[in-house]
């Protein structure tokens, strides 16, 4: 049979790619790595190489290969399955041998990794057929199955799956709980907050890690990563990989079919359902058209309805609550219709955002995503441009414990040693070298170099998540306990509750610790107690820097322990020693005292005073400047005249025509002089007043003339140039005064003046004004009985025009005033409408409540009468209905009588 067809080639049997069907030209298997298969492999190797007749009794030895099989599978311990599958392998390789390679049939198996397109597919066909319908989402994808799809969302597509770093919080929780319920990776997964695959994942890392720890094998890589040729055998809780640039054709139409079925919303189902539809509307439209003409017809048809079992919404109304008969207050219910948006409307809205919109949308996005991580991390950006998914494992958060000093005590700490640096170098700068200044400022920037400066450092403790991976390893490798010997080494377990107690590392407290005190019990110090050992602190180094304190500022109260009942007496004797040796330094009393004054005692205080080195506050300084400030005006404004003190109303032109020539003929008598002198200072002062004090606008403007305010400053200045004003001294004032009262008695008596009213003064005055008349085309006063009746309207209207001027000015203050006092109030006001609203309601209830109290008091008067006669009526009954069954007895007795008569008879 040389050179026949029933010759085997040694290759048929000795190549990889025909021994294994699914393996592809490259060499890469494209199915799940499984033991199974493995041994399967193995196995029917091991039966095709133990035959010693070569290469042409090949045949015969494949078929006999099933009945050498079954000893092969009993040794590698799977008999039924390995059975099983060794001859469908045989079977495999039969057909290898007897045809060609190119010929034989490409077995498609699905899985392996997931690809960037399929995961988006994926995501589309959740959006669309849900979280049920895994076959439908499957078909989308030829190259998954429906587990695989479902698995690879719940594993990693999910929103809700954390794929952050695992913290070491989560890590003690797993492997606590790992330790309290092994192999619930479902129950312990919602607990920690993970998937159940994570935490297996993780699990197996910690472990594996400690594993290294142990065999001193410490490497940066992860040990559970696949090394170069192995297949990942849960490829749904891995990050997909990037798309090829040249897809094959296969994935390509797999794409656009999956495009144009997730694109599809217009299917058979849904063209049915909306013709339906359409005829339903048709029908109804129809029914409404013929019983509209029916109407109009003059014929009436009631519309038949079903009866429902329930309620009926069209026909009534479930829980209504009918209001009350009357009237009542309808003003809540009044409401603005809103304006119809018409912009809604619009073809653009109602479709809806297109998907190239959100394509683009979405590719701009990442533009600037990739942009920005360009400028900030640059290392990624470049492993993510170049394909790269695998990023090194990025290092976990610092915990850190929290300080035992904070912010605040550090600042306090240092303000104080700045206050006695100040304190220190002010003394010396003053010359004060005394005891007493030395004892108080001691120099605290000094370091007491009696004990050698060390760092601390924190208490040493092992890492607890590695001691439970080593204990849960330790009861993984466990032997059997019927071997006896010594229990497993484990170290020490928490079993408390669901969650790990956790260990807070503190640094120790190397501030608060004051060597000038007595050590107490439990603390750290230099010298122990009389008879006593110091008590060591663990993690404490006896080396660090004390926090010197020779002012007592750090209470003793903030760093002592009250809960320890030695050290509560140790401080009790420690105060009654003190109390004590401060009692026995004390001088010995005296009672006889001799004081003796020095000659020049005045002096030396003086002298003292003067030395005094006192710094004034800044604000007790600006308070007492203001004082002599405000004291200074009062005294300035004393001193002026009496219109500018009181603020009165003055004149902005001076009229300098009421003076009298001198040289006249008559000449002038002594009183008409002295009233001329008089009017001449009055001037003077005016202009000296309108000059320093002005008023109204010209206090704005005192250089220029303000438009309609008469003259302007420098008019004033030259006048007072040629007529100096004189101040008047505050003797002269007052000497003044007491002349001017003098001659005001004597005008009185001699006239038979008497004390005048504030009501006789002010009609007086009222006459007075009343003919005072201004004339506003002249600008000028003048009487009004000299007036024309032009002048006098001319006058009335230009006071007319001013009270309206002043009425509109009045107004806007009032305005400004009545704004501001509502928004101050307004919330008062609307507090005192509810109130008032709440005493009318509660003096309604109150009278409701008497009204009804008195019908309870009439209805009780009206029961307590009727009451009797109803007893009376009910006893009545009573007694009939007694002597009625009484008698109803007799005669139940006497035919009872007569029955056993008769029935003793017959």
């Amino acid at each position: 049979m040389k050179g026949g067809k029933d010759q085997i080639p040694p290759a048929a049997v000795c190549n990889p790619s025909q021994l294994h069907p699914w393996r592809e030209k490259d060499g890469r298997d494209s199915r799940p790595r499984n033991s199974r298969d493995i041994a399967t492999k193995e196995a029917v190797l091991l039966c095709v190489s133990s035959n010693p007749k070569g290469v042409a009794a090949r045949p015969k030895l494949l078929e006999n290969a099933p009945a050498q099989c079954p000893n092969v599978a009993l040794v590698r311990g799977a008999v039924i399955d390995v059975l099983r599958r060794c001859r469908l392998f045989l079977f495999l390789l039969l057909c290898s041998a007897f045809f060609p390679a190119a010929e034989m049939p490409r077995i498609m198996i699905k899985g392996g990794v997931w690809r960037n397109t399929e995961d988006e597919i994926l995501k589309a066909a959740v959006m669309k057929y849900g979280k049920n319908q895994w076959s439908r989402i499957a078909s989308l994808l030829h190259r998954k199955s429906a587990k695989q799809c479902k698995a690879r969302w719940y594993e990693w597509l999910d929103p809700s799956i954390k794929k952050t770093e695992w913290s070491r919080e989560e890590e003690e929780k797993l492997l606590h709980l790992a330790k309290l319920m092994p192999t619930q990776w479902r129950t312990i997964a919602p607990i920690i907050g993970r998937t159940a695959a994570q935490c297996l994942e993780h699990y197996e890392f910690l472990l594996d890690k400690a594993a290294q720890r142990d065999n001193e094998e410490e490497t940066a890589d992860d040990p559970r990563k696949l090394k170069p040729g192995e297949i990942d055998p849960n490829p749904e809780t891995k990050p997909a990989r990037p798309d090829p640039i040249d897809m094959d054709e296969d994935e390509l139409e797999m794409l656009s079919e999956a495009r144009a079925r997730l694109a599809n919303t217009q299917g058979k189902k849904a063209k049915r359902k909306a013709r339906e539809k359409q005829l339903e509307e048709a029908r109804r439209l129809a029914a409404l058209q013929k019983r509209r003409e029916l109407r109009a017809a003059g014929i009436e048809i009631q519309k038949k309805r079903k009866k429902k079992r329930g309620v009926d919404y069209n026909a009534e109304i479930p829980f209504e609550k009918k209001p009350a008969p009357g009237f009542y207050d309808t003003s809540e219910e009044n409401y603005q219709a809103l304006d119809a948006d018409f912009r809604k409307l619009r073809q653009q809205d109602l479709d809806g955002e297109l998907r190239s919109e959100k394509e683009g949308r979405e590719r701009k996005k990442d533009k600037q995503q990739l942009k920005r991580k360009k400028e900030s991390d640059l290392p990624s950006a470049i492993l993510q441009t170049s394909g790269v998914s695998e990023f090194t494992k990025k290092r976990s958060k610092l915990v850190l414990p929290s300080p035992q000093i904070s912010d605040t005590e550090l600042e306090e700490v240092v303000k104080v040693g700045q206050a006695s640096e100040i304190a220190r170098q002010t003394a010396e700068e003053s010359g004060i070298t005394n005891s007493a200044s030395s004892t108080l400022l001691s120099e605290y920037n000094v370091t007491n170099n009696s004990i050698a400066l060390r760092t601390p450092k924190t208490p040493a403790a092992q890492d607890r998540i590695l001691q439970e991976a080593q204990n849960l390893m330790a009861l993984t490798n466990v032997d059997t306990p019927l071997k006896g010997g010594l229990n497993t080494p484990l170290h020490e377990s928490d079993f408390s509750g669901v969650t790990p107690q956790r260990q807070v590392v503190q640094t120790p407290n190397t501030v608060l610790s004051t060597p000038f005190r007595t050590p107490t019990h439990g603390a750290e110090g230099l010298t122990p107690h009389s008879g006593m050992t110091p008590k060591p602190v663990v993690g404490v180094t006896p080396g660090r820097t004390p926090l010197r304190d020779k002012l007592n500022i750090n209470p003793e109260e903030g760093m002592a322990d009250y809960s320890d009942p030695s050290y509560t007496k140790h401080m009790e004797r420690e105060s009654r020693e003190n109390l004590r040796l401060g009692l026995m330094g004390l001088p010995a009393p005296k009672n006889d005292f001799e004081i003796v004054l020095p000659e020049n005692a005045e002096k030396e205080l003086e002298d003292h005073n003067a030395d005094e080195t006192y710094i004034e506050d800044a604000a007790d300084a600006d308070a007492r400047k203001q004082t002599i400030r405000e004291m200074e005006r009062i005294k300035a404004l004393k001193r002026m005249h009496k219109a500018v003190q009181k603020d009165l109303p003055r004149p902005s032109e001076v009229n300098e025509t009421i003076l009298r020539p001198l040289n006249v003929d008559p000449p002038l008598t002594d009183l008409q002089k002295s009233e001329e002198l008089i009017k001449k200072e009055m001037i003077t002062m005016l202009h000296f007043d309108l000059v320093h004090h002005p008023y109204g606008e010209l206090a704005g403007n005192k250089k220029g003339k303000v438009p309609g305010f008469g003259t302007s400053s420098t008019e004033h200045l030259a006048y007072l140039e040629q007529n100096p004003y004189e101040k008047i001294s505050k003797e002269d004032l007052k000497r003044a005064e007491e002349l001017l009262a003098q001659e005001m008695e004597v005008v009185k008596q001699g006239m038979g003046h008497g004390e005048l009213s504030s009501e006789a003064y002010n009609q007086v005055w009222e006459e007075c004004y009343s003919q005072v008349l201004f004339l506003p085309g002249q600008n000028r006063y003048t009487r009004a009985n000299l007036a024309s009746k032009k002048d006098r309207i001319e006058s009335l209207e230009k006071r007319l025009e001013i009270n309206r001027g002043h009425m509109t000015t009045e107004a806007k203050r009032a305005a400004k005033m009545e704004k501001k006092l509502k928004i101050i109030l307004g919330g008062y006001q609307s507090r005192a409408m509810g109130l008032i609203k709440q005493l009318n309601d509660l003096w309604d209830q109150i009278e409701q409540a008497h009204l009804e109290l008195r019908t309870f008091e009439e209805l009780k008067k009206h029961e307590d009468a009727a009451i009797p006669r109803r007893l009376e009526c009910l006893k009545e009954d009573v007694q009939r209905q007694q002597e009625r069954e009484k008698e109803l007895q007799q005669r139940f007795a006497e035919f009872m009588l007569d029955k056993e008569a008769f029935q003793s008879k017959y």
